[in-house]
C-alpha cells in the first residue's frame, strides 16, 4: 500500500421525498404494492434514537413483543430475494438504516465485484454509527432522508439535531455515476492521475460513508470519518480504481487519555495489515488537516490515506473494512465518559470558536468538499451536512497563557505521537 496520490470523495445529489415515520427499530417496510419496495426510490423517515437504545438496554420480553407488533420492519421483497437465490443477502441489508441505494436485484447480480463490496459495507458502517449514537443519546431523532441523482445513483443522509448529547450527527451514504465533469477530471489530472477520456466522456462510479459529529459538550470532542471507493473507465474499456478514508478527532480540549485511546484503536486496525501503515497514515492526516492561514492542524489527527490502489484490490478492501469497523470502539467510550461533563459559559464559548476553524478548513481546504461542489448534480445538504449548527468568530482572540485553551493550541501546531 505505497501509491499515494490524492484523490476523491462521496458525492451528493438532488433528491425527493415521499414521506415521514418516526420508529424505534430503525427498520423500514414500504406499503404494500409500493413500486419503492426493495428496489430503493427516494423516501423519509425519522429515526428514533430512543427506541433503539431501550431495546439495546434490555426491555422486557413483553414491551419486546410489542414494540414489533407496533413498529414494522423494512424487509426486501421475498419472492424476489428468493428468485435471486440469495437470503443472507436480504437479512443483511435487512438491518440497514434504508434499503441499499442500487437495490438488492442489482447487488446479487453483480455480488463478487467491489461496486456491490464496498456498497454493503458503506451501509453497514452507517447502520452501526448510527445504533451506537442512538444509544448514547437516548430520545434523539435520526432523519433518514433517501435522495436520487438525476445523472446517476443517490444517497441516504442520516442526520440528527439538537439532541441531549449530539447538536448534530450525520453519517451519509452516496452511491453515484456518470460521466466526470471537466473540472473534477482536471482536479484529478492535477494530483498526477493519467484519464484518458473516450469522446471527451470518463465514466466513473463514486461511493463513500461521511459523517461528521458535533457533541453538545466542550468535553466531548467532535469526530469525522469518511471511508470511499472510485472507478473510472477509460477510451481503451480499461479501469483505474483506488480507495480512500480516514478518521480523526478534533477535541475543544485536550485529553490525553482519549488521544491514546483513539489513536491506539486505529493503530491496532492498520497493524492487522501492515505496521507501517499507522505512522505514514497518521502523519499524512496531520499534513492534510493543516489550517494553512491560521498555522494549525484541524484536530489531533488520527489516519488519512488518498488513491490507495496496492498491493491488491482485496487487500486494500480489507484494510479499508478494518478502518470502518474501528470506527465505533474509537469514539463511542470518549463520548461516554464525558458526555455529562459540567462545563462554564467560557468552556462553550471556546468550543464556538474552535468550530469556526472547522468550518474555515472545510470550505477552504477539503478536496471532498471541493470535488462535491465540481460534480454535476451535487446535493449541498449532504455536502454541507460536516458543518456544525453553531461556531464563532471572534476579532483577534488570544487564549491566556499556559491556560487550557493554549494547552490544545500547542498541540495543535504541533502534532505528537500519542502511540509508539
Amino acid at each position: 500500500m505505497s501509491r499515494l496520490l490524492r484523490g476523491a470523495c462521496a458525492v451528493g445529489a438532488r433528491g425527493a421525498s415521499l414521506g415521514s415515520r418516526s420508529f424505534s427499530s430503525g427498520w423500514w417496510q414500504s406499503p404494500p404494492g409500493s413500486p419503492h419496495r426493495a428496489e430503493g426510490r427516494p423516501w423519509r423517515l425519522v429515526w428514533v434514537a430512543g427506541g433503539a437504545a431501550a431495546v439495546a438496554a434490555g426491555l422486557g420480553l413483553a414491551r419486546r413483543a410489542e414494540a414489533q407488533q407496533q413498529q414494522p420492519r423494512w424487509r426486501p421483497d421475498g419472492e424476489a430475494a428468493e428468485e435471486q437465490g440469495d437470503e443472507e443477502l436480504a437479512r443483511r441489508c435487512a438491518r440497514f438504516m434504508a434499503p441499499p441505494v442500487s437495490g438488492l436485484r442489482e447487488l446479487g447480480e453483480r455480488r463478487g465485484e467491489m461496486r456491490s463490496r464496498m456498497e454493503l459495507l458503506i451501509m453497514e458502517t452507517q447502520s452501526q454509527v448510527c445504533r451506537a449514537l442512538a444509544q448514547v443519546d437516548p430520545g434523539a431523532a435520526f432523519t433518514v432522508d433517501r435522495w436520487e441523482r438525476k445523472e446517476g445513483g443517490g444517497g441516504i443522509s442520516c442526520v440528527l439535531q439538537d439532541g441531549d448529547v449530539f447538536e448534530k450527527a450525520g453519517v451519509n451514504v452516496s452511491v453515484v455515476f456518470g460521466s466526470l465533469s471537466e473540472e473534477a477530471a482536471q482536479q484529478m489530472r492535477s494530483r498526477g492521475k493519467t484519464l484518458k477520456a473516450k469522446n471527451g466522456k470518463l465514466p466513473f462510479c463514486a461511493m463513500g460513508v461521511s459523517s461528521v459529529i458535533h457533541p453538545k459538550n466542550p468535553y466531548v470532542p467532535t469526530v469525522h470519518f469518511n471511508y470511499r471507493y472510485f472507478e473510472i473507465e477509460e477510451a481503451d474499456g480499461s479501469k483505474q480504481w483506488w480507495f480512500g478514508g480516514g478518521t480523526d478527532l478534533t477535541p475543544t480540549y485536550l485529553n490525553k487519555e482519549d488521544a491514546i485511546h483513539f489513536h491506539k484503536t486505529l493503530k491496532d486496525a492498520c497493524d492487522k495489515h501492515n505496521p507501517e501503515l499507522y505512522p505514514k497514515f497518521k502523519k499524512w492526516c496531520d499534513d492534510y488537516f493543516y489550517i494553512k492561514h491560521r498555522g494549525e492542524r484541524r484536530g489531533i489527527g488520527g489516519i488519512f490515506f488518498d488513491d490507495l490502489d496496492s498491493p491488491s484490490k482485496e487487500e486494500v478492501f480489507q484494510f479499508v473494512q478494518s478502518c470502518a469497523k474501528a470506527i465505533v470502539p474509537c469514539y463511542i467510550p470518549i463520548v461516554k465518559k464525558h458526555c455529562h461533563d459540567m462545563f462554564t459559559p467560557k468552556e462553550k464559548l471556546w468550543q464556538q470558536i474552535r468550530r469556526g476553524r472547522y468550518v474555515e478548513f472545510n470550505l477552504v481546504y477539503d478536496r471532498g468538499t471541493k470535488f462535491g461542489l465540481a460534480t454535476p448534480g451535487s446535493r449541498i445538504e449532504s455536502i454541507l451536512m460536516s458543518l456544525p449548527l453553531t461556531a464563532r468568530w471572534e476579532y483577534m482572540h488570544s487564549p491566556s497563557e499556559n491556560s487550557r485553551e493554549a494547552e490544545i493550541l500547542e498541540v495543535l501546531r504541533h502534532p505528537k505521537d500519542w502511540v509508539p
